[in-house]
């Protein structure tokens, strides 16, 4: 993890036209969309798996973490595939995104922590909210969304 006072890079993309952000240093690679192979039994939030380059990922829904609907694929529709820890190991793991904006740098003066209350989301389900040019940006906790929802 990076130093708490440190800007982050991330890259920012869209989930029902909202902001959010992953620390780039995550990301491996934006795709365009790729043909899924549906898990018989799975939840919705891991349903499919993908091939990236040669291996069989799992392609998480963050908008149901998020209780969005999970929404018809558009032509602006990308996967983000990042490297992760799971269980102590890194894992490749295909995040859908309704569009993908920028890297940015997202400075701490910037950032607060989200309200325990008053949130349409679950406030563990988020690391950071950041402002800019009047937007927020959610970070989301990866590690709290995986353990509860993987």
């Amino acid at each position: 993890m990076i130093a708490s006072d440190a800007p982050i890079e991330a890259l920012t993309f869209d989930l029902q036209g909202e902001t959010f952000a992953l620390e780039a240093g995550l990301v491996q690679e934006v795709l365009d969309l790729l043909p899924e192979t549906p898990v018989p039994g799975a939840r919705a939030f891991v349903g499919a798996v993908i091939n990236f380059r040669g291996r069989v990922i799992p392609l998480v829904d963050l908008r149901l973490a998020f209780d969005m609907s999970a929404g018809a694929p558009t032509i602006d529709s990308r996967i983000v595939v990042i490297e992760y820890p799971l269980d102590g190991e890194q894992a490749l793991i295909g995040l859908r995104a309704d569009k993908v904006h920028e890297v940015t740098t997202i400075t701490r003066d910037t950032t607060e922590q989200a309200p325990r209350v008053g949130m349409s989301w679950r406030p563990d389900f988020i690391r950071l909210l950041a402002r800019r040019h009047g937007d927020l940006i959610v970070i989301p906790d990866l590690e709290q969304i995986f353990a509860t929802q993987g």
